[in-house]
């Protein structure tokens, strides 16, 4: 079994991105949606618990984001929603993915 966190930082600003939903899915079943806060963390997604080796997706809606932040976009935007599909093995332990993001690019790994 292993938990997850997360944590967004808009490039634009350089700061962290505060207000952004973040949904998790698996397959098509919602897990958990809600709302970056003033560190651009969802706190409230390690509540989900222990989750099951197995494909997961995070979403990221970092248009409404940006357009939220008076950031001028094209429309429709260029990045909408960023789909973040990963693998989490048996026994992987704490998983931390961040999100770097801009209007029109954004980068991702594996934290601890």
């Amino acid at each position: 079994m292993s938990t997850l966190s997360s944590h967004v930082l808009d490039l634009v600003s350089g700061c962290p991105a505060v207000g952004m939903v973040v949904t998790l899915w698996r397959g098509d079943t919602i897990l958990f949606s809600g709302v970056t806060n003033e560190d651009g963390r969802c706190p409230a997604l390690k509540e989900i618990g222990d989750m099951e080796a197995g494909s997961y997706r995070l979403e990221f809606s970092v248009g409404a984001y940006f357009k939220a932040q008076g950031v001028s976009l094209t429309e429709p935007p260029f990045l909408d929603r960023v789909p973040l599909v990963f693998g989490l093995a048996e026994g992987s332990g704490h998983c931390h993915v961040p999100l770097l993001v801009s209007p029109y690019g954004f980068s991702t790994y594996r934290g601890s």
